[in-house]
């Protein structure tokens, strides 16, 4: 009987031991002090920033991408029949980078190939920046979040041995322990901002290649148009 009670006497210690050492995230967050509370403030800030600028150029991407499988048939079809006004019309009506850049190569016509050329390249210039509006963004906050994250955890130690040298040696370990792993959550906060960041900006990356390898695809197909006899 005496055993059974000792385990039950051990187990209810080591329930209330773990619940004590149990610490939530918010409480990590605000018993870190004042340089731990304002730096994942700001973290949370350039996380905010972070996911509106990708979802908003997610969106703007995919927007885009869209446009008519038969587009350029109908392109072509006007073309060689002599209606341009009715080519610029179809592109005027299709908000795609695709179809400026076909416009602006139709308004060209009748000028030589390589001034059509160039003009169509120079249109790709402003679309590709159109598509590329802010994403650099996303790349500072991925690079830069984990710095910031990292500067709380070095001014959290900086702060927590400063108590020990002020107490002579004598801090209790488990105040210093506290302060030290509270310190921490900014890196980990950080690496948490930086890594979202970081997949937004490649996956926008790789969404804006597709819309750009579509664009040359197209420019290329209409320069062929050109050349092709009447």
């Amino acid at each position: 009987m005496l055993l059974f009670q000792d385990l039950e006497e051990g187990a209810e210690l080591g329930v209330s031991i773990s619940e004590e050492k149990t610490l939530s995230v918010i409480d990590l967050i605000f018993n870190g002090g004042t340089g731990s509370i304002v730096i994942i403030s700001v973290l949370f800030a350039m996380l905010a920033v972070a996911l509106y600028i990708y979802f908003e150029r997610l969106l703007a991407i995919k927007a885009a991408s869209k446009i008519d499988k038969n587009f350029m048939n109908q392109i072509r079809d006007h073309v060689m029949s002599g209606k341009l006004e009715a080519a610029k019309l179809l592109c005027a009506q299709t908000d795609s980078p695709v179809a400026r850049l076909t416009e602006k190569g139709i308004s060209r016509i009748g000028k030589p190939l390589e001034d059509i050329n160039v003009a169509i390249e120079n249109a790709g210039t402003l679309e590709v920046y159109k598509l590329e509006k802010n994403v650099s963004i996303l790349a500072t906050v991925a690079g830069a979040a984990p710095m910031i994250g990292f500067l709380g955890t070095v001014i959290g130690m900086i702060l927590a041995f400063h108590q020990m040298a002020s107490s002579g040696g004598q801090a209790e370990m488990g105040l210093l322990a506290s302060g030290i792993y509270t310190a921490m959550t900014t890196t980990v906060a950080g690496l948490i901002v930086g890594i979202i960041a970081y997949i937004g900006y490649n996956h926008l990356v790789n969404r804006t290649d597709k819309v750009v390898h579509k664009m040359e695809a197209n420019a290329v197909e209409f320069l062929d148009l050109l050349n092709e006899p009447v």
